[in-house]
């Protein structure tokens, strides 16, 4: 495979390889933060109270979707679970436990897991109507402050470090 000293080493006239000062000037360039830079973060006119509430609200939504992956993991579990039963059903049945793998068959594999609902469709609930609305207000509240920019305390966190890390230089 061609690699960029190829090139220069057989007579092409394009020079692909960086100096490590071209490089580190591209670099500056692609995340110039020096205090005469705006910053949309910075352009928001949010009072403190705003800027926490949207902080808080980002927290929630990310809370919610790790909530949102733990319901999924306890229905991913409830199926093994069921499928593991369902293997018992028919080592009770192959025992000649047929009282006990017939219970197991009507009661307790077709059960919902909570109030004769399965846990897919606990999922799906939650998905649709739960996560959804919460989802839909948060970004409402979000276009109404922020003009949509999400994670505007940490924007501005992150504008804050780079520029201290910049004035030590």
């Amino acid at each position: 495979m061609p690699t960029p000293n190829d090139a220069r080493d057989s007579g092409s006239e394009t020079d692909t390889t960086d100096t490590a000062a071209d490089t580190n000037a591209a670099s500056d360039e692609a995340t110039d933060t020096s205090p005469n830079d705006t910053h949309p973060a910075f352009e928001l006119d949010l009072t403190d109270n705003e800027l926490d509430a949207l902080h808080d609200l980002q927290l929630g939504i990310e809370n919610l979707h790790r909530s949102y992956g733990a319901l999924l993991e306890f229905h991913h579990q409830l199926g093994h679970a069921m499928d593991r039963m369902k293997d018992a059903e028919a080592e009770l049945r192959n025992a000649g436990h047929d009282e006990w793998a017939n219970q197991l068959r009507d009661e307790h594999l077709p059960a919902g897991a909570i109030n004769d609902q399965w846990s897919y469709e606990l999922v799906e609930e939650f998905s649709a109507e739960f996560l959804t609305d919460v989802e839909t207000f948060e970004t409402a509240v979000r276009d109404e402050l922020a003009d949509g920019l999400a994670h505007v305390s940490e924007r501005r966190q992150q504008h804050h470090l780079r520029e201290r890390a910049r004035d030590s230089r």
